[in-house]
């Protein structure tokens, strides 16, 4: 089992979640984070600290985010690890 971030996560882009991950696995698109399901280790410390509930293990994704299943796995390897440090999209 893995972690995922789901649409709920574009154009917010909190980094609380890479705060708290023991491991780089996190990556950096534009405007969205996802997760590299080789480097996640399922400790879940991240689900708890994201402000859009953005992020689930893989077998409880909801039906309407699957596809995100894929996009984190497909496209994490391609992009940054992210850092933590870029700037929150989130009009809060």
């Amino acid at each position: 089992m893995t972690h995922v971030v789901v649409s709920a996560c574009v154009d917010k882009k909190y980094q609380e979640c890479v705060a708290v991950c023991p491991v780089e696995c996190f990556h950096e698109a534009d405007t969205y984070l996802v997760i590299d399901p080789d480097e996640c280790i399922d400790c879940g410390a991240c689900i708890p600290e994201c402000p859009v509930e953005a992020i689930f293990a893989d077998t409880d994704v909801p039906d309407e985010e699957e596809e995100w299943i894929e996009r984190n796995e497909v496209e994490a390897p391609d992009l940054p690890v992210a850092m933590g440090d870029s700037p929150v999209l989130a009009d809060d």
